[in-house]
């Protein structure tokens, strides 16, 4: 029987409740919102789609979500992603009572994200996952890996997504080694290599986001041997001094097999132009490397000194793609020519 059957003749819809919700998912929030108020179907078949995904929230908005989903089962019942940011925000002990309740109303919540004030050093924020049942694919937080923090993943087999953007401290929490047995991409911004060997250590990780620190270069670079497959894709921020040269050929003795390397280094004293065509020899020690993202701060370099170097880059790496230099501008190999994507110039 119909969805819309239970609903009095004069405000059912001719269309079946299927096509109402392929229609609700093309309007933009006001027209949604304006659909909702029409008559009780629409109601129930909009805040499905209304609810389904909730982001790009402003602080106050996501209050007043929280407070109505600790409150309704019906509403919880449709959400299946959540992205609240309250980054720049004071948050009362109430609130993250009342936050926990409506995230434990959330039984079928699959990607979540949290950010909270970096004020919270301990990682007590942590408790808003105290009780909650869900199943997460995907989970982006602020929190500090706490022991709380810990516990909630080790109930988390389905997630495959997992972004600590906490600041750790060097002694990091051990994780139970049957936890996340699924994670396949890791990302944390301001962790130590004790803490990201915890969470690879054995786990199917192919994809990694994570920090290189002063004197830390071999230690981090050699967590990423700790997965037990290849590590295909890197994102390094890199707060090191080490040269380009060098940073790059110890990633390629290590994870020849890169597909995909996005690199930031955060020191200048070494970018100059000879030093980015030098760096072709150490590129060359990769045999799958597709794209390739090379950002260092207060560099200006004209559109034609970064063709140089692309074209010097792919003699020495011809299975690139993709590069992104310091300028920012795309390049591709577009019938065997690199070619400038988004140049202005």
């Amino acid at each position: 029987m119909n969805e819309d059957a239970a609903y009095p003749v004069s405000i059912r819809s001719v269309l079946p409740v299927e096509t109402l919700d392929l229609i609700f998912e093309g309007l933009t929030r006001s027209e949604l919102l304006a659909a909702l108020r029409s008559n009780s179907l629409f109601h129930r078949v909009g805040a499905r789609v209304l609810y389904r995904s909730l982001i790009d929230l402003q602080p106050d908005q996501a209050v007043g979500l929280v407070k109505t989903i600790a409150h309704s089962d019906l509403y919880a019942s449709y959400v299946r992603h959540v992205e609240f940011d309250w980054g720049n925000s004071v948050l009362t002990a109430n609130f993250v009572r009342l936050l926990n309740r409506a995230l434990r109303r959330l039984k079928s919540l699959l990607r979540l994200t949290l950010e909270f004030p970096n004020t919270d050093i301990t990682g007590g924020t942590a408790s808003v996952l105290d009780g909650c049942t869900f199943s997460l694919r995907s989970f982006t937080t602020s929190i500090r890996c706490s022991p709380t923090l810990v516990r909630f993943l080790e109930t988390q087999n389905d997630i495959t997504d997992l972004c600590l953007r906490g600041i750790n401290c060097i002694d990091a929490i051990p994780l139970p080694p049957e936890a996340l047995p699924h994670l396949s991409n890791f990302r944390t911004a301001l962790s130590w290599p004790i803490l990201t060997a915890n969470f690879i250590r054995d786990r199917p990780v192919e994809s990694v986001s994570m920090s290189v620190y002063p004197h830390e270069m071999h230690s981090a670079l050699n967590v990423l041997l700790l997965s037990s497959k290849p590590v295909k894709r890197l994102t390094l921020m890199s707060f090191d001094a080490a040269e380009p040269i060098l940073l790059l050929s110890e990633i390629a003795s290590r994870l020849p097999w890169l597909e995909a390397l996005h690199l930031v280094v955060l020191t200048t004293q070494f970018y100059v132009h000879d030093m980015l065509l030098e760096m072709g020899c150490s590129l060359s020690l990769f045999e799958y490397l597709k794209y390739l993202t090379f950002m260092v701060p207060g560099i200006g370099y004209s559109v034609d000194d970064e063709e140089v170097v692309v074209t010097t880059w792919h003699k020495a790496c011809p299975t690139l793609k993709t590069i992104i230099l310091p300028r920012g501008m795309i390049w591709a190999l577009t019938d065997g020519k690199w070619v400038c994507c988004n140049d202005e110039t």
